[in-house]
């Protein structure tokens, strides 16, 4: 229930905004001069202030209500202040709201209108609210992640706070890790950063990318080969597996190992044991596996591509990378970050990068900004040196169109961010809110 205090020296007028606002379930509390009202500031917390002009009844010139409106904002700053006005107070409640007033309404006021005035107000008070304290927790979580060796990653998007704070508290461990994500959104950065804050960091640290293996060497890679094993194989060759012996083994592309090669890869999690190609001799290492896949394995499971077994094996810990559309707090920040003192980036540019929908996520990012830092003709980048295309706007819908389907698909798509999920449906947060809540949806 949210306190409104009422500042008013005529009682009447204080007893009929008090009515109006308990109908919405509010708690009003009325003062009859500055002094009190200050004085109740002090010991209640007040969400909104609806204020008088003057307060003497000699008084007209709107002076007392200038005094009192600064003092209310030097002692609780931000606070939402509705002025009532009369006629002779207007040029004074303008000059007000520009000094960050909330709003102005002329006596006698329209009750519907103070009623949605006081609504709006106290909705977009505690969404400013949360954001502080959003704010407030990442910059704690950002500060406890300064001891730990980030490897250069860029955070500014409580989703990737969150993730590493995730994953320096994994690193220590030797559990097997997984790496979700897109292509280009920074898995293998993960992996860097799980190493670097490892007990095994001074140790080897192997890197194979799958994907870009041949299926007929893909096991030779992994788990070595003798000479003779298969044609061309002239020497003996040793496998990822034992070169990261004591230490790590990054698998990327994870997805793309065959069903042969993830049956060995099994018994080596299991067990430490595995054979070369072409050799009858059991191989024990110890060895601390983190992989990484942008593909759905739970479907390539349902459809007999990946074995469970191994899927539950390596999934002990996950790490969801979100794409960079998910975080577009990142986006002029990376930007930036690449692009160093090279150019200097238009605000064109600027919005052209917030609306493109990133694809290729932080690689993408990566190579339009270096590829602008090259082709612009006098250091400052526009839109057109980055040459994204920037996808249409997105149609407006009427809130009352809305179904709670609709609004549950758009939440789970954005990560259950209200902000994101009301742009990508064409309507503003509040919209969202409101229509969240006739729907009786929780938030």
């Amino acid at each position: 229930m949210d306190r409104i205090l009422i500042i008013d020296d005529n009682p009447a007028i204080g007893e009929a905004l008090s009515l109006l606002l308990e109908l919405d379930g509010h708690s009003p509390l009325c003062c009859s001069s500055p002094d009190e009202a200050l004085e109740v500031l002090e010991q209640e917390e007040i969400a909104l202030v609806i204020q008088d002009m003057n307060f003497s009844a000699d008084t007209t010139s709107g002076e007392e209500g200038r005094t009192l409106f600064h003092q209310l904002q030097a002692k609780q700053p931000g606070l939402p202040i509705i002025l009532l006005t009369a006629w002779t107070d207007l040029a004074m409640a303008v000059e007000l709201v520009k000094a960050g007033a909330a709003d102005y309404l002329g006596k006698p006021w329209d009750d519907q209108k103070l009623r949605l005035t006081v609504s709006n107000l106290l909705e977009l008070s505690r969404l400013r609210r949360q954001e502080r304290a959003r704010q407030y927790q990442q910059a704690n979580q950002l500060n406890q992640l300064s001891g730990f060796d980030l490897c250069g990653m860029q955070v500014h998007s409580p989703a990737m706070v969150s993730l590493l704070e995730t994953a320096t508290r994994v690193a220590p461990s030797d559990l097997p890790v997984l790496i979700t994500g897109p292509n280009g959104a920074g898995k293998e950065r993960i992996a860097d950063i799980l190493q670097a804050n490892s007990p095994l960091s001074d140790k080897p640290f192997i890197k194979v990318n799958v994907g870009a293996l041949p299926a007929e060497l893909m096991e030779a890679e992994l788990f070595g080969a003798e000479a003779g094993a298969y044609t061309g194989a002239s020497k003996t060759r040793v496998g990822r597996f034992e070169a990261a012996d004591g230490g790590t083994l990054f698998l990327d592309e994870l997805g793309n190992l065959p069903l042969s090669g993830q049956v060995k890869l099994l018994r080596v999690l299991q067990t430490g044991e595995f054979e070369r190609l072409g050799s009858h001799q059991t191989r024990k290492v110890k060895v601390r596996v983190i992989s990484a896949t942008n593909a759905d394995l739970p479907a390539a499971i349902a459809a007999g591509g990946f074995r469970e077994d191994l899927y539950y094996r390596l999934n002990v810990v996950q790490l969801a990378l979100p794409p960079l559309a998910e975080r577009p707090e990142e986006i002029l920040p990376l930007a930036y970050h690449f692009l160093g003192d090279k150019a200097e980036l238009q605000e064109d540019a600027k919005a052209a990068l917030l609306a493109h929908p990133w694809p290729g996520n932080v690689r993408e990012l990566e190579n339009a900004i270096s590829r602008a830092s090259l082709l612009n003709q006098n250091g400052k980048i526009t839109a057109s040196d980055l040459a994204l295309q920037v996808p249409p706007p997105v149609a407006a819908i009427a809130p009352t169109e809305l179904d709670s389907q609709a609004i549950t698909q758009a939440l789970a798509r954005h990560g259950g961010v209200i902000a994101r999920a009301a742009r990508a449906l064409g309507v503003s947060r509040q919209q969202l809110y409101r229509r969240m809540e006739k729907l009786g949806m929780e938030r």
